[in-house]
């Protein structure tokens, strides 16, 4: 393609773009109203289709982060129950059974069942994430469950086109390779984003043929345990889909060390992903994937678009009160522009509304509890303490809920902690530079490597850019654009292997090569 080419194409998703956020905004107005009291009807651990209490009989309480009130109180699964799960899961994968003689064209039919139950209950789902989570439901409605549904069907897509290969080998033999299920997938999904994980990780791996036991985070098990009852529904046998709320060190743990789980999905921070990996390594070496931590940097050169840069790196940063692993915290500023951009940034942080999540005009709810508030807090003062500039928030609001003000940090050094640690919350660290050489060599200068950005109307600059920035997905004048057929996933501490897109399915199959000889003569 010629370069007049690329810069036409450029010109023409950057328009795209502008015109999908001015849809999106305007679909927002005519949101269904949310249900604020859902009934919660689903609290136990789910296990053959039924919902059965934990061996031990414990329950824990899920907490409204933006009332501080208990919701309800949810089974607390353990070892035992980790160990009930995967007798039902080799049951239901054993030769002869329901779902290893269904036909894979079948699995996709009950994917997108799924997601036709998804989507008929896509209100309710979307209440329940933001009571639980705290995520304003307006986002909550229009993005996660919005990805989550595209996802199952993507994959139902895909359940019978996983292909193998006919190989050519030397001498006289015909050699071809099958894509097999794993068999007993064990699967660890964060609190940011339940329904969305919980899709990330079903639906591949239900779509090549294995069986799942998910854990839950103890913060937000709701939604998930919702979608697992629609999973019996769709017609899943009993035993495909298990899911049990606990905690780390316990149910957790015994997914990573169960001897008789052949893999392992994690999604969380790099600190308790080295832990996955080390158990995994310790028992049966059953494969691992991880979508680890990131503290990922969003460029802006002088020639973007100052107003469409800021409003992207709000987007970036406090999308989710700032709590995802790809947020754009370090923002990296051309020194001719720098000063404009922070003035702009500090005045979009400062209108933002802040509230009850169920309130249509809050675009920032609550932090997921209280000890993440009070992580993000101690940062902050740290971010005090070494010298960068508080140009506005920095406080928690005096009400009930796990509340921070949008903030923002301008000076920021690159040995700061709030410049090197993952925050996880609504916290913005705004830092100058004079060159690409020297904005490559910083923004690479990180344990991380989870995601990446650069603002730029010069397509050659971009592209010379994200060539050259270590991170699994590099955005350009965007941010947080995700689709189920992209595949998405770390370098360096960041994790490793991917989720989404055809990559996805790697992690979910093995390859089998099958070689016949082939006779010299034939009757």
């Amino acid at each position: 393609m010629s370069a007049a080419l690329i810069r036409k194409s450029f010109s023409v998703i950057k328009n795209l773009n502008k015109f999908n956020n001015n849809l999106r905004l305007a679909y927002a107005a005519t949101l269904p109203k949310p249900v604020e009291k859902p009934d919660v009807k689903y609290t136990k651990i789910f296990l053959n289709n039924e919902w059965v209490d934990s061996v031990c009989g414990k329950t824990f309480k899920t907490i409204n982060p933006a009332t501080e009130s208990v919701i309800c109180e949810v089974a607390e699964g353990d070892k035992a129950d980790v160990d009930r799960a995967v007798k039902a899961a080799r049951d239901a994968y054993k030769l002869g059974s329901p779902w290893r003689m269904m036909d894979a064209s079948e699995r996709g039919v009950l994917l997108n069942r799924l997601a036709d139950l998804i989507e008929r209950d896509r209100v309710l789902l979307a209440s329940l994430e933001s009571l639980d989570n705290g995520k304003p439901y307006s986002y909550a409605y229009n993005a996660d469950l919005d990805l989550s549904i595209k996802c199952y069907r993507y994959y139902a897509g895909y359940a019978n086109k996983n292909h193998g290969k006919t190989i050519p080998i030397n001498g006289e033999y015909f050699s071809y390779t099958r894509h097999e299920p794993i068999g007993i997938c064990g699967q660890i999904i964060p609190w940011n984003f339940p329904l969305l994980m919980q899709a990330w990780k079903l639906a591949p791996a239900l779509a090549m043929g294995n069986v799942v036991i998910l854990k839950t985070a103890e913060q937000t098990p709701l939604s998930a345990n919702y979608v697992a009852a629609l999973s019996a529904e769709a017609g899943f046998p009993p035993g495909v889909i298990s899911v049990i709320p606990g905690f780390g060190p316990t149910a957790g743990e015994a997914i990573a060390r169960h001897p008789h789980i052949h893999k392992v999905a994690f999604t969380g921070s790099t600190e308790v992903g080295k832990l996955v990996a080390q158990a995994a390594a310790q028992t049966n070496l059953k494969r691992v994937s991880l979508e680890l931590g990131g503290k990922s940097p969003n460029i802006v050169l002088a020639d973007a678009d100052l107003d469409e840069a800021v409003d992207t790196a709000n987007f970036g940063l406090f999308f989710n009160q700032g709590q995802c692993c790809c947020a754009g915290s370090r923002i990296f500023v051309e020194e001719n522009i720098y000063d404009q951009f922070v003035e702009k940034s500090v005045e979009k942080a400062k209108n933002m509304v802040v509230g009850d999540p169920f309130d249509g005009n809050v675009v920032q709810g609550p932090q997921v509890d209280e000890e993440q508030a009070n992580k993000i807090m101690q940062l902050i003062a740290s971010g005090k303490k070494d010298g960068a500039k508080l140009c506005t928030g920095g406080q928690r609001l005096h009400r009930k809920g796990y509340f921070i003000q949008p903030t923002v940090f301008a000076d920021v050094k690159d040995g700061m902690r709030i410049a090197r640690e993952e925050i996880f919350g609504p916290v913005m660290q705004i830092l100058k530079f004079k060159s690409l050489k020297e904005v490559i060599e910083r923004a690479n200068d990180s344990e991380y490597g989870l995601a990446a950005a650069v603002n730029t109307k010069d397509i050659e600059k971009a592209l010379y850019l994200a060539h050259r920035l270590e991170a699994g997905t590099v955005w350009v004048n965007c941010y947080d654009v995700f689709d189920a057929a992209a595949p998405f996933g770390g370098f360096k501490a960041s994790g490793h292997g991917r989720e989404l897109g055809e990559y996805g399915l790697e992690a979910y199959t093995e390859v089998k090569t099958v070689t016949i000889k082939v006779p010299s003569t034939c009757k």
